[in-house]
């Protein structure tokens, strides 16, 4: 691959992982980048590196610009190992660099790796000179680790915030505008997966930054692609995303043994339709649940169905909820359906799991026993049109 320049001076060296395709229960169909940025200057710089195995493919990249014992810095924004596993073997390689991060990342780092560095911490506002350049930097506490901040390059308008306004793409381009509108979905997918508990955070952080009067001209991230076209777009998208920004959308997200859920599923879909709502029906043995929280971002709606399994829900469905609690989705309204056979229960457990954690949940339930039988399937198709209904009536208070 060809030597990708930022800016003047400041160069990708960072690896792609082009066969990775689960990242803590996210599904990576596309891979990912481990993105590490070195910056040349009286003093050269390193802005985090990579995961450990791909120690080699950042060396040979930085090789090609520089003697890599030329560096002066390591700046580490993050600690989690996909970006700070090769700090160790940057350090014994190059000498004894200074290791700029905030007080969180030098413990986080030393509880990691536990050798000793040059370490340097930094605060918001802190700035480094490097030469005709200078490093500023912004702590971003649980953005998404306690550790994590923010590099900025103000003589470039250009912003390194390591997992802020990234997307797990494995490509050979390097910035947005080079893949088209499709980067937008993985940036959502992103964002819902590891951004989206977070959103209050993000929030204060995003006008914190902007009362700090930066501009911004080029964001970037430590996954996926550079953002050189427009980044004030995908900090405005974050920002509604945050704001639980969402559309007159419903989701109807079940599972089934032997298609008496199904039926039910697609009879509330038809309601949703015929009221005039945008619905999409999502099988959870199908579809990852990475992939239907992705979706869930812009729905306003979910549906949850699920077939009594041992007097409980489906374990599929029980999934499912657990990891959607951890992400705290906000300004949803759920509905649940489901069937049984002798005795019923998932639907009361469902809703026992969603309220626990003070999502709102509809009052009315859909359950059938056994196989529906055609009166059962239009108070399905009844129901779907009620969810809508109530759906579009919270969507303009």
């Amino acid at each position: 691959m060809e030597i990708v320049e930022l800016k003047r001076g400041i160069y990708w060296v960072g690896a792609i992982d082009w066969n990775i395709r689960d990242f803590h229960g996210y599904s990576t169909s596309m891979g990912t980048t481990y993105n590490a940025y070195l910056i040349l200057d009286e003093k050269n710089v390193l802005v985090d590196t990579v995961k450990a195995p791909f120690f080699s493919e950042m060396l040979g990249r930085i090789s090609e610009i520089i003697e890599p014992s030329k560096i002066d810095i390591v700046v580490s924004n993050h600690v989690e190992m996909d970006h700070s596993s090769s700090i160790p073997q940057v350090v014994e390689r190059i000498g004894n660099p200074l290791v700029v991060t905030s007080e969180r990342g030098q413990k986080g780092l030393e509880k990691h790796y536990k050798r000793p560095m040059n370490f340097k911490v930094v605060k918001t506002g802190e700035a480094i000179s490097i030469g005709r350049r200078s490093l500023v930097f912004v702590e971003a506490p649980m953005l998404h680790w306690p550790d994590s901040m923010f590099t900025y390059i103000p003589e470039d308008r250009l912003l390194l915030p390591n997992d802020a306004f990234g997307q797990h793409i494995a490509s050979s381009y390097r910035f947005e505008d080079e893949v088209g509108e499709n980067v937008m979905k993985h940036a959502a997918k992103y964002f819902a997966n590891i951004l989206w508990p977070l959103a209050p955070l993000i929030l204060k952080k995003v006008d914190e930054v902007m009362k700090m009067g930066i501009p911004i001209d080029m964001i970037g991230p430590s996954h996926g692609l550079i953002w050189r076209k427009d980044p004030a777009r995908i900090i405005q998208t974050y920002v509604d995303w945050s704001r639980g920004k969402a559309k007159q959308k419903v989701l109807v997200v079940y599972d089934t043994m032997w298609g008496s859920t199904e039926a039910l599923a697609k009879a509330v879909l038809k309601g949703l339709i015929e009221e005039g709502m945008e619905a999409k029906l999502l099988h959870l043995r199908s579809n990852h649940r990475s992939d239907i929280i992705e979706e869930m971002l812009e729905a306003r709606g979910v549906l949850l169905g699920s077939p009594t399994l041992n007097n409980g829900m489906f374990p599929t469905m029980g999934d499912f909820l657990t990891y959607m609690k951890g992400l705290r989705p906000k300004g949803k309204v759920f509905g649940l359906f489901g069937s049984y056979g002798w005795g019923g229960g998932a639907v009361k457990e469902m809703r026992k799991s969603l309220e626990q954690e003070k999502f709102e949940v509809w009052e009315k339930e859909l359950t059938a026993q056994y196989i529906p039988d055609p009166e059962e399937i239009k108070k399905a198709i009844e129901f779907g049109k009620e969810f809508a209904r109530k759906v579009k009536n919270e969507s303009h208070e």
